[in-house]
């Protein structure tokens, strides 16, 4: 029986290139190929939580380059690999190994060969502002919406009850950017929500774009902190903000520093769907310099 390993993943740490040798390649649909290596820089898309697209690129060897065309999760069970949407667990289940595979146009290197693997970079980078930019949003959020709850509920990483964590339904990143879609229905009301905190959109907007400035004038460090370096590792997104770190479970990549960060704008929308009200929030970051 094949066994194939857990890959060691070097994108929490902001690596964009690597070296690494095939461990495991197998046909997929419309003459592509699957390949597992024992290492790699390419972050895949979760197929849990898909908010973090996959990221794109090269790999090199001698015989030539093989465009990567996406990049996503696996699990190894019995020497058995599973891929994406056909994977029947949760990244971290015991018995399983879990593996990074990237998807690549017609054949692939041999197994055992080496590669050298290329990140788009640009890509990269727009998608680490946009991540970082969606877990700034959302706790500005959570701190805008703070007097609208008649209960205690859980809070988030800033200490201010969680709205984001009780009411999200989707999350998207895009490159500089993020969509967030709340469902704000009987339930959260029963958790002692008040929907008369999103009368004022555009008051509720300000208030938000407020604190977002007041944090990107700040220097704080931002980090990924992590168990272990394969795949299945449970990684954390730190920030050190002008009222203290905050630490949010996260398993995509982001910047390094809040100086980075020129502006933060968000874009809220309403809508009354069957049982409660459907909040949007669109989240754009542009860069300092």
């Amino acid at each position: 029986m094949t066994q194939i390993p857990a890959t060691v993943v070097t994108y929490p740490d902001g690596e964009v290139t690597g070296t690494a040798t095939v461990v495991h390649a197998v046909p997929l649909a419309d003459g592509r190929t699957g390949i597992v290596f024992d290492r790699t820089p390419f972050h895949p898309v979760d197929t849990a939580w898909p908010d973090q697209p996959a990221d794109v690129g090269v790999l090199r060897t001698s015989a030539g380059e093989f465009p990567v065309v996406t990049t996503v999760t696996g699990g190894v069970h019995e020497g058995d690999l599973v891929i994406g949407p056909d994977l029947p667990v949760r990244i971290g289940t015991e018995g399983w190994a879990f593996v990074v595979v990237h998807v690549v146009d017609g054949p692939a290197p041999a197994v055992g060969e080496s590669v050298e693997a290329y990140v788009d970079p640009e890509l990269r980078a727009a998608l680490s502002a946009g991540h970082t930019a969606c877990h700034l949003a959302s706790l500005a959020l959570d701190a805008a919406l703070a007097d609208a709850w008649t209960k205690e509920v859980p809070t988030d990483a800033a200490g201010h009850p969680a709205f984001d964590m009780l009411a999200i339904q989707t999350s998207r990143i895009a490159p500089y950017g993020s969509v967030d879609v709340y469902r704000i229905g009987k339930s959260l009301r029963k958790k002692g929500f008040d929907t008369s905190a999103l009368g004022d959109l555009p008051e509720l907007e300000a208030r938000i774009e407020a604190t977002l400035a007041g944090w990107a004038n700040s220097a704080g460090a931002i980090s990924i902190h992590r168990d272990d370096h394969t795949l299945a590792g449970r990684r954390s997104w730190r920030c050190d903000l002008p009222d203290g770190l905050v630490e949010i479970p996260c398993g995509g990549t982001h910047l390094t520093s809040l100086a980075q960060i020129g502006a933060l704008t968000v874009a809220l929308d309403a809508n009354e769907v069957p049982g409660g009200i459907q909040l949007t929030m669109t989240t754009s970051i542009t860069l300092a310099g």
